[in-house]
Parts: structure tokens; sequence; C-alpha cells
């Protein structure tokens, strides 16, 4: 029986045609013979994915069709569903260890030839990548392998297996699959102390982790996974991101069926599933692995936390991203206790919602350590709130803030399931983390709290009827901490701030020389990003991560992220990740568009006297304009439209933005300054908005928290 064809929504098309979402609004309307819908509803209509292609082709528009959009078009039509995807998987490794040359000679073999050598090296790949051994193809794969090896050679090895790792997770039934952001992976990895050789993560996803502690030097990778296509998708990713490192994925339930039961590590690193009761409490009631307690039937997180202590040599690391009611529920108390007695409870760090998945709950981060026979004694545990520094705006300045404000903790801002948690403030809140622990790594006994953000609490202390280990309750402000005129002080001055930056809006929303374009919205031709720079109207700069290891001379340059584009912040980034020598130096007046989309904020700007002289982050696409030829303010404003980033995007949990498929109007250079100036009023009132709401908050938490904490008073009834 013939398969029927996928469908697609008109965003889709979009991005199979190369096109904004306009276009196809225009052919919808303007062309008779467009295909009519053949599912959803009028206002999500739904159309025949051949046929679209169909009418595409016979319009000459399969030229602009993306390889990454291509294959994930066979795919969609692939008669094997996500099975066709699952096969595909190992070929991407052998593939990216083909030159170009190679990947366009091996797409023009004929089929029989193709599909020989297609079989050939996922054979190979049989002791590196699960289940490799078992692929086969037949001549209806041909068009999806010929698919992969132009999505390899002329995007990434990377890109491609986030294709056809979306494929595969989509239409299989492994709910509660999702991938560690790699801001939080990195902050995880590093929390390790010193030199880590071989690291193990007994629930490895898609291998975020380990390829965080690849950053940081770790040479041997092993990696766990209970659902087979997240171990494949390991298998083959980590030998792309760590290409110089030993890495042996496995796949299994690493509770009930340890691929690695002999291994010992320098370090664990996981994230592992939560709320699990069927994690084996029955039949692994007399594990081994439950030095500190046999783990209740609804703590499957402490059975996590042993798997790791259990994995490491004596005095080895384990981090652990872990939801919050790890730290104080009822049942898990008994095991709370004695890993706190041993030793193993090293820090509890909380992180905001939007972190990571679930992103309305705050989870955190714990790090323990193996204890060593005669060791030496550990008499207190770290506990840090990073929910402040996270908040966009933020930093050491909202530190100071909260602290005397004497009030509870804030939610922070959410991130939407798309956004990977890059609407939080990650550069400050990794730093947060990082010098509090290492301030007591170096000094425990000497550790200064910082009530509100960190404190260490003597071992003692915790051992009550609770053995609680939440951050929030044991760094909160005391309401002896803050002298009430202080207070009031800092209050005030909130408050003045609060009513200039409104003034400042006002002034910014005063512009009001909008008119209509008249009874129809206005046309244009366009042009991509790529024609453009074939053309030499701009120049595309990129960063490449640096490879030379951990022990490279960090350079003393400031590094714009991503997320200082949707902050609207100065730049921010951790430079220890690039070469000074080789990524770009950013100049007055280019054109910053984020590399990833899906999160609040703007997704472009022109950088100013406040960017001039930083490193371009590796998540900053940088278009530097030949001003005789294009506005810089022009180009910002269309290439950070909503339309257009979704027409350049791929991806589904993460979108990333190709830069070359960006399109921008053919107008002449003095309409384009009519429009940068226009855009650049924009950008002001976004930002002006932007500060007067990050005041606003910070004027009503002084205010609240210190009516609650006893340092302010009503005003009279006069006042």
């Amino acid at each position: 029986m013939p398969q029927p064809s996928a469908q697609v929504t008109a965003a889709e098309i979009s991005r199979i045609a190369g096109v904004t979402r306009a276009t196809v609004s225009n052919w919808r309307r303007r062309h008779d013979d467009f295909p009519a819908p053949s599912g959803g509803n009028d206002s999500s209509p739904l159309y025949d994915l051949l046929e679209v292609r169909a009418w595409l082709r016979a319009r000459g528009h399969t030229a602009a069709v993306n390889p990454l959009e291509e294959l994930r078009t066979t795919l969609r039509l692939h008669p094997q569903g996500s099975g066709g995807a699952t096969k595909l998987l190992p070929l991407v490794l052998a593939a990216a260890r083909r030159t170009p040359d190679e990947l366009t000679a091996l797409a023009e073999l004929p089929d029989a030839d193709l599909i020989a050598r297609a079989e050939s090296a996922a054979v190979s790949l049989a002791d590196s990548v699960p289940a490799a051994e078992t692929v086969h193809f037949s001549p209806r794969d041909t068009t999806a392998l010929r698919a992969l090896l132009f999505s390899v050679r002329d995007e990434s090895g990377e890109a491609t297996l986030e294709v056809l790792a979306e494929r595969e997770l989509e239409d299989s039934a492994t709910s509660g699959t999702y991938q560690t952001p790699a801001p939080l992976a990195d902050l995880v990895a590093r929390l390790i102390p010193g030199a880590i050789d071989r690291v193990l993560d007994p629930a490895c996803g898609s291998g975020t982790l380990l390829a965080a502690a690849a950053r940081q030097g770790a040479t041997e990778l092993y990696g766990q996974d209970s659902v087979p296509v997240q171990g494949r998708r390991s298998a083959v990713s980590l030998p792309l991101a760590a290409p110089n490192a030993w890495v042996v994925v496995r796949t299994g339930d690493s509770l009930r069926s340890d691929a690695f039961g002999q291994l010992t590590a320098d370090a664990v690193l996981c994230n592992p599933p939560y709320g699990d009761r069927d994690w084996g409490h029955d039949e692994l009631a007399y594990d081994p692995r439950w030095a500190y307690g046999v783990p209740p039937r609804a703590e499957s997180e402490l059975a996590w936390v042993q798997h790791a202590l259990a994995h490491l040599v004596p005095g080895g690391w384990a981090a652990l991203i872990l939801p919050p009611a790890t730290a104080s529920r009822a049942s898990g108390r008994r095991v709370r206790m004695n890993l706190v007695r041993s030793g193993a409870v090293r820090a509890v760090m909380a992180l905001p919602p939007g972190a990571a998945t679930p992103w309305h709950v705050g989870l955190q981060i714990w790090v323990l350590q193996r204890p060593e026979p005669d060791g030496p004694e550990r008499k207190s545990v770290l506990f840090v709130d990073t929910a402040e520094a996270a908040v966009i705006g933020g930093g050491e300045s909202a530190h100071a803030s909260g602290r005397a404000a004497g009030g509870t903790r804030g939610a922070g801002p959410r991130s939407s399931p798309r956004s990977g948690g890059a609407s939080l403030n990650w550069a400050a809140l990794t730093a947060t983390a990082l010098t509090r622990w290492a301030a007591f790594m170096d000094a425990p006994e000497a550790f200064t709290d910082e009530p509100g953000t960190a404190r260490a609490v003597p071992v003692i202390d915790l051992l009550d009827d609770v053995v609680d280990l939440s951050p929030a309750r044991h760094v909160r402000v005391s309401r002896t901490d803050i002298e009430p005129a202080e207070l009031a002080r800092e209050t005030d001055d909130a408050r003045r701030r609060l009513v200039a930056s409104a003034k400042s809006l006002g002034k910014a929303a005063g512009y009001v020389d909008w008119r209509a374009a008249g009874p129809a919205a206005r046309e244009w031709r366009t042009a991509t990003a790529s024609d453009l720079a074939r053309g030499g109207a701009l120049t595309l700069l990129r960063t490449a991560p640096d490879t030379r290891g951990p022990d490279a001379p960090v350079p003393a340059v400031a590094v714009l992220t991503g997320m200082d584009i949707a902050r609207g912040t100065g730049p921010s980034g951790d430079p220890s990740g690039l070469r000074s020598d080789s990524a770009p130096v950013v100049a007055t007046g280019d054109v910053l568009v984020r590399a990833v989309a899906g999160a609040s904020g703007p997704m472009a700007r022109v950088a100013d006297a406040a960017d001039e002289g930083a490193l371009l982050g590796p998540q900053v696409h940088l278009f530097r304009p030949d001003p005789a030829r294009l506005d810089p303010w022009f180009l910002a404003g269309f290439m950070g439209a909503e339309e257009n980033i979704a027409g350049a995007s791929t991806g589904s949990t993460v979108l990333h933005v190709s830069p070359g498929r960006l399109r921008v109007p053919l107008l002449p250079l003095e309409e384009q300054r009519r429009y940068g100036e226009a855009f650049r009023r924009v950008h002001e009132l976004r930002a002006e908005a932007r500060r007067a709401t990050e005041v606003a908050e910070e004027t009503a938490r002084l205010l609240a928290g210190g009516l609650t904490g006893g340092g302010l008073v009503p005003p009279s009834a006069a006042g």
C-alpha cells in the first residue's frame, strides 16, 4: 500500500523554500495553483508535502533548499517513519570522517553500490555505536542516504545528527527525553576540582555533560542511557565534539543493568530522570551500591546519587542535577543523613526556574566526593542560591539588592522549553556558583558567609530531625543582617532611579511618525546574506571554539555572547573557550545576530562603542556591512525579524540560525537609512522598557523585603 505523504505547515514551507513566511502567504493568495490545505484548520492549515515540493520544483525553488531541510523533508517521507532516521545515525560519524570530495563521490554512486558502502560503514562502527551492526539498507533508503551525505558535506555532522535525532524522538514514545542546556552542562563540569581524565555519565542522554567534561580536559568518556536512540546519538556526537577522546557508550538501564560495573572514574556527571517509581527498588534492595542506605521507592534520585559515588575512585567527585524535593522529602531523610555525616555531600546549589527541564522547577546541583579511607574530616557543607544572579540584568549588583531587601527568593525569569534556559543570565549565575565554590574549596573553615547567596553550614547543624539540604533554607537573609537606615537609603535611591527611568521610557515612546504603508503591505525583492557576501556588500565572521586544551592561556578580553544581545547588555562572556588570535574582534557598526533562536529578547543589534574591541562569542554571527552599500541598522532590523529568523532556522528543540539564509530587501541606500533610523528608535524603546522593568522590580523587591523583614515601616496616614 502506498505511504501517505507527510503534511507541513506554512512555516515549514518557508524553511523548505528558503523564503519568509510572508512570501508563502503571498503565494497562497496570488497563485490559484498553490496546493490546497489537506488538513489542519483555518488558522493553522497543513499541506501535502509531495504537492508542495512539486509546486516549488515547477517554479525553480528547489535550489534554495538548505541541505538540512532537504534531509528533514526526506525523512518525513520515509516509508519506515522514524526508523529511517534510526538507521542513519551511525553513518553521520562515518560521513564526518570523509572529505567533501569523498562525500560527493559517494552520493554519485549507483544505488546498489551506495547501499553496500553504507552497510559496510555501519558494520565498521559496531564497536563504538550501539546496534550499528544490525543496520541494513534497501533501495528505498537511497534518497535519505544521499541527503545525509550532502547535509554532512555542506553543513556539519553535528547539525545533521540533530535532524536525525529530532526525527527519531518526535515519532517515538520516549517521553521525558530532554537535553541538558549547554551553559548548565559547562557549569556542572567546571564544578569538578582539579584535572580529570576518566568521566562517566550513567544517564548520558545526548552526551551534553560528557562533551562539557571533554572541554575541561577529560580524555576518557563513558556513557550509558536507557533510550537506545539517545545512546546511539551520544556515541556519534561525542567523537565529533571530542575527536581526541576515548569514547565508550552503551545502552541499557544503568541502575538495573550497569554496563560499567567495574569502572571507577575520576568524576561522574549526571542529569538523571526524575520521579521514577519504577527504578528497581524491589529487585535491587540488597545492591552493594547502597552504602548510605536503601533508597526508598519514591527516591530514585538518591539511588542515582549512590550509583555515582560507587563509580568514583576514593576522593573522586560527582555533580548531579536533581529536583529540589530530593533535598527535603521526609522519605529520604536517613540516606541524606548518612551522606552528610560521611562527608560525601560537599555542596548544594540552587538554580532558578528555567535553567533546565522541567522549566518551571528550580533544580539543584549536588556536588559530592567519595570519602577517602583515613581522609580529612569534612566539617561543613556549602549552600549557594544563584536565583538573583540569574535575573536578566542581574549579577553582583543584583546580589547586593537581594541581600538588602531581606525578602524571600524570587523565581527569576522563566524560559520556554524551546529556549533552553537562554533567557537567564548564565554568565552571572556561573560566576556566582564558581567563585563561592572556589573560595570554599580553598579554605572551608574560613569561608565568609554571604546572607542571601552562600553559607557554609557545619555538618552537625544539618543532622536534625529533617536533614533539609535546601539552599534557600540555609542562605536566607536574617532581618538583623541589614541596618534599617541602610535599607531606607537603598530604597530611596532605587525609587529615584525608577522615576528617571520612567521619564526616559516616555521620551523613547514619544516618536509618533509611524504611518500606514497603504491599502496593502509593501513587497520587495530580497537577497540572502550569502548573496550579499558574494557580491562584497558584507562580510560574515564567526568564531571557532578553542581546541588547544585546558591549559591554554586565556585572553584578557571580554566576549560578546548571544545572551548579551538578548539582554541588551555589554560583553559579559567567558573568554576561556576562545582564541584571541583567531576570534573576530567586534567593531562599531557590526551587525550581531544570535546563532540560537527561541529565547525572549531581540535577535540582532548593531555594535556600539561599548562592544568595540570585544571578542565574538561562539553563539553569535557577525555581519560587517560595507557602509557605502548597506545601512547597519537597516540590516539588523530585517535580519532580526521574527519571520526571517524562522525561515533561516533549523532544528526542533534548539533552533540554530543559518546566517547565509537570512534575507534582506534590496533597497536604495537612502531608503535603507530611513528604515535604519526607525529600527534604531525601536531598539532604544525596547532598551528603555527593559531598564524601567528592572528598576521597578528592584524597587518593589526592596520595599516588600524591607516591610516583611522589619527594616521599613509603612508611611503615615498623612503620607
